[in-house]
Protein backbone atom coordinates (compact mmCIF):
# COMPACT_ATOMS: atom_id res chain seq x y z
CA UNK A 1 0.00 0.00 0.00
CA UNK A 2 1.74 3.78 -0.55
CA UNK A 3 2.55 5.34 1.83
CA UNK A 4 2.46 9.17 2.29
CA UNK A 5 4.92 11.29 2.31
CA UNK A 6 6.64 11.99 5.95
CA UNK A 7 4.92 15.07 6.98
CA UNK A 8 7.36 17.69 8.70
CA UNK A 9 4.71 18.73 11.26
CA UNK A 10 4.88 14.95 12.79
CA UNK A 11 8.29 14.43 12.00
CA UNK A 12 10.99 14.68 15.14
CA UNK A 13 14.85 15.84 13.90
CA UNK A 14 17.29 15.49 15.41
CA UNK A 15 20.54 18.06 15.16
CA UNK A 16 22.54 16.86 11.85
CA UNK A 17 26.77 16.88 12.27
CA UNK A 18 29.04 17.56 9.03
CA UNK A 19 28.09 14.36 6.65
CA UNK A 20 31.24 11.86 6.46
CA UNK A 21 31.65 11.61 2.71
CA UNK A 22 31.92 7.32 2.85
CA UNK A 23 31.38 5.23 0.28
CA UNK A 24 28.49 3.05 0.47
CA UNK A 25 29.20 -0.42 1.12
CA UNK A 26 26.40 -1.59 -0.65
CA UNK A 27 25.38 -1.67 -4.10
CA UNK A 28 21.44 -1.86 -4.78
CA UNK A 29 21.14 -5.80 -5.44
CA UNK A 30 23.38 -6.60 -2.55
CA UNK A 31 21.01 -4.31 -0.54
CA UNK A 32 18.09 -5.74 -1.64
CA UNK A 33 20.00 -9.38 -0.46
CA UNK A 34 20.24 -7.91 2.99
CA UNK A 35 16.52 -7.08 3.14
CA UNK A 36 15.84 -10.65 1.79
CA UNK A 37 18.27 -11.51 5.58
CA UNK A 38 16.30 -9.58 7.49
CA UNK A 39 13.25 -10.46 6.25
CA UNK A 40 13.99 -14.12 6.67
CA UNK A 41 15.26 -13.64 10.31
CA UNK A 42 11.89 -11.84 11.09
CA UNK A 43 10.32 -15.02 9.81
CA UNK A 44 11.41 -16.92 12.38
CA UNK A 45 9.53 -17.95 15.71
CA UNK A 46 12.17 -16.67 17.78
CA UNK A 47 11.06 -14.81 21.21
CA UNK A 48 12.79 -11.62 20.94
CA UNK A 49 15.76 -9.32 20.12
CA UNK A 50 18.70 -11.10 21.35
CA UNK A 51 17.93 -14.20 19.60
CA UNK A 52 16.90 -12.26 16.19
CA UNK A 53 20.22 -10.69 16.36
CA UNK A 54 22.03 -13.39 16.79
CA UNK A 55 20.50 -14.92 14.03
CA UNK A 56 21.28 -12.31 11.65
CA UNK A 57 24.72 -13.12 12.11
CA UNK A 58 24.90 -16.97 12.15
CA UNK A 59 22.43 -16.88 9.01
CA UNK A 60 24.62 -14.39 6.78
CA UNK A 61 27.73 -16.41 8.10
CA UNK A 62 25.83 -19.89 7.10
CA UNK A 63 23.84 -18.78 3.78
CA UNK A 64 26.58 -20.86 1.78
CA UNK A 65 26.05 -24.08 2.54
CA UNK A 66 24.30 -23.89 5.69
CA UNK A 67 27.62 -23.84 8.03
CA UNK A 68 29.03 -20.53 9.62
CA UNK A 69 31.69 -20.15 12.14
CA UNK A 70 31.41 -18.47 15.21
CA UNK A 71 33.68 -17.26 18.11
CA UNK A 72 33.08 -17.11 21.78
CA UNK A 73 34.55 -13.04 20.80
CA UNK A 74 31.49 -12.69 18.72
CA UNK A 75 29.02 -13.98 20.65
CA UNK A 76 30.02 -11.37 23.11
CA UNK A 77 30.44 -8.72 21.09
CA UNK A 78 26.71 -8.81 20.10
CA UNK A 79 26.27 -7.66 24.09
CA UNK A 80 23.28 -9.96 24.65
CA UNK A 81 21.27 -9.87 27.61
CA UNK A 82 21.19 -13.72 27.84
CA UNK A 83 23.12 -15.40 25.45
CA UNK A 84 22.27 -18.38 26.48
CA UNK A 85 18.60 -17.93 26.23
CA UNK A 86 19.83 -16.79 22.56
CA UNK A 87 21.44 -19.76 22.03
CA UNK A 88 18.81 -21.97 23.17
CA UNK A 89 16.26 -20.55 20.81
CA UNK A 90 18.31 -20.81 18.28
CA UNK A 91 18.29 -24.40 19.23
CA UNK A 92 14.79 -24.98 19.45
CA UNK A 93 14.73 -23.78 15.76
CA UNK A 94 16.90 -27.25 14.80
CA UNK A 95 19.95 -24.93 14.72
CA UNK A 96 23.11 -27.02 15.84
CA UNK A 97 25.54 -24.81 18.36
CA UNK A 98 28.03 -26.35 20.52
CA UNK A 99 28.46 -25.12 24.25
CA UNK A 100 31.86 -23.99 23.05
CA UNK A 101 30.61 -20.50 22.29
CA UNK A 102 30.16 -19.47 25.54
CA UNK A 103 34.27 -19.73 25.30
CA UNK A 104 35.11 -16.28 25.40
CA UNK A 105 38.85 -17.01 24.97
CA UNK A 106 40.09 -14.56 21.74
CA UNK A 107 42.45 -18.11 21.10
CA UNK A 108 39.63 -20.51 21.00
CA UNK A 109 38.56 -21.51 17.73
CA UNK A 110 35.72 -21.09 15.59
CA UNK A 111 32.79 -23.11 16.63
CA UNK A 112 30.71 -24.30 13.70
CA UNK A 113 27.41 -23.40 13.56
CA UNK A 114 24.47 -25.58 11.02
CA UNK A 115 21.36 -23.98 9.97
CA UNK A 116 19.55 -27.07 8.42
CA UNK A 117 17.20 -24.65 6.49
CA UNK A 118 20.62 -22.88 4.20
CA UNK A 119 21.80 -26.29 3.74
CA UNK A 120 18.87 -26.90 1.10
CA UNK A 121 20.04 -27.36 -2.37
CA UNK A 122 16.08 -26.41 -3.58
CA UNK A 123 14.21 -23.18 -2.39
CA UNK A 124 16.96 -21.83 -0.53
CA UNK A 125 15.53 -18.66 1.47
CA UNK A 126 19.10 -16.86 1.12
CA UNK A 127 20.50 -17.67 -2.63
CA UNK A 128 23.25 -15.56 -2.59
CA UNK A 129 27.18 -15.72 -3.94
CA UNK A 130 29.96 -15.83 -2.31
CA UNK A 131 30.52 -12.68 -2.78
CA UNK A 132 27.17 -11.50 -1.94
CA UNK A 133 27.51 -13.13 1.13
CA UNK A 134 30.41 -11.75 2.53
CA UNK A 135 29.75 -7.65 1.73
CA UNK A 136 26.21 -7.83 3.54
CA UNK A 137 28.35 -10.01 6.10
CA UNK A 138 30.54 -6.53 6.36
CA UNK A 139 28.04 -4.44 5.99
CA UNK A 140 25.63 -5.95 8.97
CA UNK A 141 29.17 -5.65 11.05
CA UNK A 142 30.23 -1.88 10.20
CA UNK A 143 26.00 -1.19 10.85
CA UNK A 144 26.21 -2.90 14.12
CA UNK A 145 29.73 -1.47 15.31
CA UNK A 146 28.43 2.30 14.19
CA UNK A 147 29.65 4.50 16.65
CA UNK A 148 25.83 5.92 17.17
CA UNK A 149 24.44 2.53 18.28
CA UNK A 150 27.03 0.37 19.30
CA UNK A 151 26.52 0.57 22.76
CA UNK A 152 22.89 0.39 22.60
CA UNK A 153 20.87 -2.57 23.44
CA UNK A 154 19.97 -5.59 21.33
CA UNK A 155 16.94 -4.25 19.60
CA UNK A 156 18.54 -0.99 19.09
CA UNK A 157 20.92 -2.05 16.96
CA UNK A 158 18.42 -4.53 15.23
CA UNK A 159 16.60 -1.77 14.38
CA UNK A 160 19.33 -0.21 12.98
CA UNK A 161 20.10 -2.73 10.68
CA UNK A 162 16.39 -2.90 9.25
CA UNK A 163 16.20 1.18 8.81
CA UNK A 164 19.81 1.35 7.42
CA UNK A 165 18.90 -1.75 4.99
CA UNK A 166 15.37 0.02 4.12
CA UNK A 167 17.21 3.31 3.13
CA UNK A 168 17.55 4.67 -0.61
CA UNK A 169 21.07 6.52 -2.07
CA UNK A 170 19.47 9.93 -0.58
CA UNK A 171 19.31 8.39 3.05
CA UNK A 172 15.09 8.34 2.71
CA UNK A 173 14.10 5.23 4.59
CA UNK A 174 11.13 3.17 5.59
CA UNK A 175 9.97 1.77 8.19
CA UNK A 176 9.00 -2.17 7.47
CA UNK A 177 6.47 -3.89 8.19
CA UNK A 178 8.18 -7.28 9.13
CA UNK A 179 10.54 -4.85 11.90
CA UNK A 180 10.05 -6.63 15.67
CA UNK A 181 7.51 -5.00 17.80
CA UNK A 182 10.73 -4.74 20.11
CA UNK A 183 12.42 -2.74 17.41
CA UNK A 184 9.81 -0.18 17.14
CA UNK A 185 9.97 0.91 20.47
CA UNK A 186 13.94 1.07 20.57
CA UNK A 187 13.25 3.97 17.26
CA UNK A 188 13.52 6.82 19.47
CA UNK A 189 17.01 5.89 20.71
CA UNK A 190 18.49 5.80 17.33
CA UNK A 191 16.95 9.50 16.70
CA UNK A 192 18.50 10.46 20.07
CA UNK A 193 21.83 9.04 19.12
CA UNK A 194 22.29 10.45 15.77
CA UNK A 195 21.59 7.09 13.84
CA UNK A 196 18.55 8.78 12.48
CA UNK A 197 18.18 13.10 11.48
CA UNK A 198 14.46 12.18 11.33
CA UNK A 199 11.79 10.13 12.32
CA UNK A 200 7.73 9.42 12.00
CA UNK A 201 4.94 6.82 12.26
CA UNK A 202 6.71 5.34 8.90
CA UNK A 203 9.22 6.71 7.43
CA UNK A 204 13.00 8.10 8.49
CA UNK A 205 15.82 9.55 7.13
CA UNK A 206 19.30 7.97 7.82
CA UNK A 207 21.94 10.65 9.53
CA UNK A 208 24.51 11.98 6.85
CA UNK A 209 27.23 11.04 9.06
CA UNK A 210 25.81 6.98 8.53
CA UNK A 211 24.96 7.79 4.97
CA UNK A 212 27.50 4.52 3.62
CA UNK A 213 24.99 2.16 5.72
CA UNK A 214 22.38 2.91 3.30
CA UNK A 215 20.76 -0.68 1.34
CA UNK A 216 20.47 1.92 -1.54
CA UNK A 217 17.07 0.91 -2.18
CA UNK A 218 15.40 2.13 -4.74
CA UNK A 219 13.05 5.35 -4.56
CA UNK A 220 9.12 4.71 -4.46
CA UNK A 221 7.22 6.22 -6.92
CA UNK A 222 6.14 8.45 -4.26
CA UNK A 223 9.61 9.71 -2.60
CA UNK A 224 10.52 10.34 -6.37
CA UNK A 225 7.53 13.13 -6.83
CA UNK A 226 8.31 14.57 -3.13
CA UNK A 227 12.08 14.82 -3.63
CA UNK A 228 13.40 18.30 -4.64
CA UNK A 229 14.92 18.71 -7.96
CA UNK A 230 18.27 16.81 -8.34
CA UNK A 231 21.27 19.24 -8.56
CA UNK A 232 23.24 17.70 -11.27
CA UNK A 233 27.12 18.33 -12.60
CA UNK A 234 26.80 20.36 -15.83
CA UNK A 235 25.95 18.02 -18.80
CA UNK A 236 29.21 17.06 -20.63
CA UNK A 237 28.49 16.81 -24.85
CA UNK A 238 28.94 13.54 -25.80
CA UNK A 239 32.35 12.87 -27.42
CA UNK A 240 31.17 9.59 -29.46
CA UNK A 241 30.04 10.39 -32.27
CA UNK A 242 26.35 9.42 -33.63
CA UNK A 243 25.92 8.25 -29.88
CA UNK A 244 22.09 8.51 -28.57
CA UNK A 245 21.35 8.01 -24.56
CA UNK A 246 18.93 4.51 -24.96
CA UNK A 247 17.45 3.49 -21.33
CA UNK A 248 16.75 -0.31 -22.37
CA UNK A 249 20.37 -0.50 -24.23
CA UNK A 250 21.91 0.52 -21.50
CA UNK A 251 20.04 -1.60 -18.92
CA UNK A 252 21.68 -4.03 -21.35
CA UNK A 253 24.94 -3.49 -21.68
CA UNK A 254 24.95 -3.78 -17.68
CA UNK A 255 23.20 -6.94 -17.40
CA UNK A 256 25.63 -8.58 -19.95
CA UNK A 257 28.64 -7.52 -17.40
CA UNK A 258 30.65 -9.37 -15.36
CA UNK A 259 29.77 -9.01 -11.56
CA UNK A 260 32.60 -7.26 -10.80
CA UNK A 261 32.19 -4.56 -13.52
CA UNK A 262 28.77 -4.22 -12.68
CA UNK A 263 28.93 -3.04 -8.93
CA UNK A 264 31.62 -0.76 -10.37
CA UNK A 265 29.25 0.73 -12.29
CA UNK A 266 26.39 1.17 -9.92
CA UNK A 267 29.10 3.06 -7.63
CA UNK A 268 29.55 5.09 -10.19
CA UNK A 269 25.80 5.57 -10.82
CA UNK A 270 24.68 5.96 -7.32
CA UNK A 271 27.76 8.20 -6.38
CA UNK A 272 25.15 11.16 -4.99
CA UNK A 273 28.85 13.47 -5.22
CA UNK A 274 29.60 13.16 -8.66
CA UNK A 275 25.62 13.31 -9.55
CA UNK A 276 26.34 11.89 -13.18
CA UNK A 277 23.99 12.57 -15.62
CA UNK A 278 23.35 8.58 -16.39
CA UNK A 279 23.90 9.61 -20.30
CA UNK A 280 27.70 10.12 -19.66
CA UNK A 281 27.90 7.17 -17.42
CA UNK A 282 25.97 5.03 -20.35
CA UNK A 283 28.43 6.94 -22.81
CA UNK A 284 31.79 6.30 -20.86
CA UNK A 285 31.04 2.32 -20.25
CA UNK A 286 29.60 1.39 -23.61
CA UNK A 287 32.13 3.83 -25.77
CA UNK A 288 35.16 3.71 -23.73
CA UNK A 289 37.84 6.26 -24.71
CA UNK A 290 40.33 4.91 -27.20
CA UNK A 291 44.59 5.47 -27.36
CA UNK A 292 45.15 9.43 -28.44
CA UNK A 293 47.45 10.95 -30.96
CA UNK A 294 49.08 13.38 -28.83
CA UNK A 295 50.52 15.90 -31.56
CA UNK A 296 54.36 17.58 -31.25
CA UNK A 297 52.55 20.78 -29.64
CA UNK A 298 50.86 18.94 -27.25
CA UNK A 299 53.97 17.20 -25.65
CA UNK A 300 55.78 20.15 -25.51
CA UNK A 301 53.36 22.29 -23.77
CA UNK A 302 53.50 19.43 -21.73
CA UNK A 303 57.27 19.36 -21.20
CA UNK A 304 56.89 22.64 -20.22
CA UNK A 305 54.33 22.59 -17.81
CA UNK A 306 56.33 19.30 -15.76
CA UNK A 307 59.20 21.52 -15.06
CA UNK A 308 56.95 23.34 -12.72
CA UNK A 309 55.07 20.45 -11.07
CA UNK A 310 58.18 17.96 -9.85
CA UNK A 311 55.68 16.03 -7.41
CA UNK A 312 53.06 15.20 -10.29
CA UNK A 313 53.23 11.73 -9.54
CA UNK A 314 52.70 11.08 -5.82
CA UNK A 315 50.14 14.06 -5.66
CA UNK A 316 47.84 12.57 -7.87
CA UNK A 317 48.75 8.88 -6.30
CA UNK A 318 47.54 10.56 -2.90
CA UNK A 319 44.17 12.37 -5.12
CA UNK A 320 43.15 9.05 -6.23
CA UNK A 321 43.41 7.41 -2.80
CA UNK A 322 41.50 10.60 -0.91
CA UNK A 323 39.01 10.58 -4.23
CA UNK A 324 37.99 7.07 -3.96
CA UNK A 325 37.60 7.13 -0.09
CA UNK A 326 34.61 10.03 -0.61
CA UNK A 327 33.29 8.29 -3.47
CA UNK A 328 33.50 5.00 -3.45
CA UNK A 329 35.09 4.55 -6.92
CA UNK A 330 37.91 6.39 -8.73
CA UNK A 331 38.28 9.54 -10.30
CA UNK A 332 37.80 9.99 -14.21
CA UNK A 333 40.88 11.72 -15.84
CA UNK A 334 39.00 15.01 -16.16
CA UNK A 335 38.23 14.96 -12.59
CA UNK A 336 41.64 13.78 -11.54
CA UNK A 337 42.77 17.19 -13.58
CA UNK A 338 40.07 19.70 -11.92
CA UNK A 339 40.50 18.25 -8.54
CA UNK A 340 44.57 18.84 -9.03
CA UNK A 341 44.27 21.89 -10.34
CA UNK A 342 45.39 21.79 -13.57
CA UNK A 343 44.13 23.97 -15.66
CA UNK A 344 45.14 23.14 -19.15
CA UNK A 345 44.05 21.79 -22.74
CA UNK A 346 41.84 19.03 -22.48
CA UNK A 347 44.45 17.17 -25.30
CA UNK A 348 47.08 18.43 -22.11
CA UNK A 349 45.40 16.84 -19.64
CA UNK A 350 44.91 13.38 -21.45
CA UNK A 351 48.96 13.40 -22.18
CA UNK A 352 49.71 14.28 -18.86
CA UNK A 353 47.42 11.20 -17.25
CA UNK A 354 49.03 9.02 -19.74
CA UNK A 355 52.52 9.67 -18.44
CA UNK A 356 51.62 9.15 -14.85
CA UNK A 357 49.69 6.22 -16.12
CA UNK A 358 53.43 5.06 -17.97
CA UNK A 359 55.88 5.58 -15.21
CA UNK A 360 53.38 3.84 -13.08
CA UNK A 361 52.15 6.62 -10.41
CA UNK A 362 49.20 5.74 -11.47
CA UNK A 363 47.75 2.61 -12.83
CA UNK A 364 43.50 1.96 -14.06
CA UNK A 365 41.94 -1.48 -15.52
CA UNK A 366 42.05 -1.52 -18.84
CA UNK A 367 39.07 0.63 -20.50
CA UNK A 368 37.25 0.68 -17.99
CA UNK A 369 36.03 4.42 -16.52
CA UNK A 370 37.10 5.41 -12.99
CA UNK A 371 39.23 3.06 -11.80
CA UNK A 372 42.07 5.11 -11.23
CA UNK A 373 44.33 4.93 -8.31
CA UNK A 374 47.88 4.49 -7.46
CA UNK A 375 50.43 2.71 -9.34
CA UNK A 376 53.39 0.59 -8.59
CA UNK A 377 55.84 3.62 -8.09
CA UNK A 378 53.67 5.33 -5.82
CA UNK A 379 52.87 1.85 -3.92
CA UNK A 380 56.61 1.50 -3.56
CA UNK A 381 56.29 4.88 -1.64
CA UNK A 382 53.47 3.63 0.68
CA UNK A 383 50.98 5.11 -1.13
CA UNK A 384 48.26 2.78 -1.58
CA UNK A 385 44.67 2.29 -1.03
CA UNK A 386 42.97 1.17 2.17
CA UNK A 387 43.47 -2.75 2.63
CA UNK A 388 39.70 -3.01 3.94
CA UNK A 389 38.57 -1.14 0.45
CA UNK A 390 37.44 -3.57 -2.50
CA UNK A 391 40.43 -3.42 -5.16
CA UNK A 392 39.02 -2.42 -8.15
CA UNK A 393 41.86 -4.20 -9.84
CA UNK A 394 38.63 -7.17 -9.81
CA UNK A 395 36.98 -4.75 -12.48
CA UNK A 396 36.34 -7.09 -15.91
CA UNK A 397 35.41 -5.81 -19.13
CA UNK A 398 31.85 -6.58 -20.32
CA UNK A 399 30.73 -10.19 -21.39
CA UNK A 400 30.02 -10.39 -25.34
Amino acid sequence: MPQPACNSSKTTAAPVGKPQQLPFLLTTQQGEAARTLLSYVASLSLPGPDAQLLAVVVAIRAARGGVGNLTGTDLSALRLGDPPEAVDALRGLGWQLDDAIFDGDPAAPPVPVTVPDLARETDHPLPFGNNMRSRVSGWTTRTLSAKPVKKLPPAARLAGLFLAAHSTAEFLGQIPPDLPEACRAALPDLLHKGFLAELSTDRCRLDPRVRHLSGMRLPTDEEKAAAPPKVRAKAVPAVTPGFEFSADAWTQWKNSATPALRRHVETVECCTLCALPPERVAEAFMFPSRPQFFSKTTKAAYGQWKDTHPDRGPLAARFTVAFRTEHGHGPSFRQLCEGMGWDLRRQVRGFIVQRLLSHGWLTNTGTAPWTLRPGQAAQEQGITLPKTRTSAAAVTPARS
